[in-house]
């Protein structure tokens, strides 16, 4: 009777402490985001009259050559960066783990991006791949002729290197954390057991398996975050190939179409906790399975 009492009492400290960072998640996330469902479902008024209940808007978006345009890109760009971060990432893990010479300088270069604004990345990229830039001053002086990159198929490249550079750092200090939990004992067991480098391999990545879906979770999470980079340097209406979901959802706004607005950003939220969903479940059968 006295645990129960405590463990109640315990129960209404932890929701006390708990109950401003609830109320702060229920004001600007679960509120707006029911809100947004809810817009999505409704018609648009015209000339007055009482709103129902549609799909009208799901059915629109769906047909638009621009959002499957959008959602193919964003789809492939996800396909293509998410693979090629992680394993740059966990290569260069792999290597600040061992003794290379200035690995402490290497490992703080590696983090910099994270902490640069964006303005400054976009001004960097600019004086890359503007139409007067270093790398086209380059290529005339080899003997070949400009490229205009964010006007061109290239541009898809050129935003998957931004992407891969701005993250990286990131991913790699998730894998360093990984590779130095995994007990020296294993590897050295390997050795004496005749293991070569395949062998050592396989063990680290069967031990990095949680960090592996961490840092696949976070680099699709980050991947959304590319619009940032891609509308400064691009703008609104950027090459075919780069033009992602958000920015068909930005030009649904400057249009003032909040409706379709909203589906569409119901339809991405759906896709990434599918996405999510599917990561999580892919985790537990090889958890399982490994047990």
């Amino acid at each position: 009777m006295k645990y129960s009492r405590l463990a109640r009492k315990e129960i209404v400290i932890a929701l006390c402490f708990l109950l401003p960072s609830l109320i702060g998640f229920a004001l600007f996330y679960i509120i707006p985001f029911g809100q947004t469902i809810s817009h999505s479902l409704q018609d648009r008024l015209v000339n007055g009259g009482d709103r129902g209940i549609t799909l009208q808007h799901y059915q629109a978006i769906v047909a638009s050559s621009s959002f499957r345009n959008a959602a193919s890109n964003t789809g492939s760009f996800i396909a293509i960066a998410v693979p090629l971060i992680v394993v740059i990432s966990l290569a260069l893990a792999m290597m600040l783990n061992s003794h290379v010479y200035l690995r402490k300088w290497l490992r703080t270069a590696y983090v910099l991006p994270l902490v640069v604004p964006v303005a400054s990345i976009i001004l960097v990229w600019q004086l890359l791949f503007d139409w007067n830039g270093a790398l086209n001053e380059w290529l005339v002086r080899l003997g070949g002729g400009r490229v205009d990159w964010m006007k061109t198929e290239w541009a898809q490249a050129v935003i998957i290197m931004m992407y891969i550079w701005k993250n990286t750092g990131y991913n790699v200090v998730l894998f360093l954390a990984g590779l130095q939990n995994i007990p020296e004992q294993y590897y050295e067991i390997a050795s004496l057991e005749g293991a070569g480098r395949w062998r050592k391999l396989s063990i680290t990545i069967i031990y990095l398996v949680p960090t592996f879906f961490l840092v696949i979770l976070m680099s699709i999470l980050n991947s959304f975050k590319i619009f940032r980079e891609t509308y400064l340097i691009a703008g609104e209406y950027p090459h075919d190939s780069i033009y992602m979901l958000q920015h068909y959802m930005n030009n649904l706004f400057l249009s003032l179409d909040m409706e379709k607005l909203s589906a569409a950003a119901v339809l991405m939220a759906i896709a990434i906790l599918v996405l999510v969903f599917v990561l999580f479940r892919v985790e537990k059968v090889f958890r399982s399975f490994m047990e």
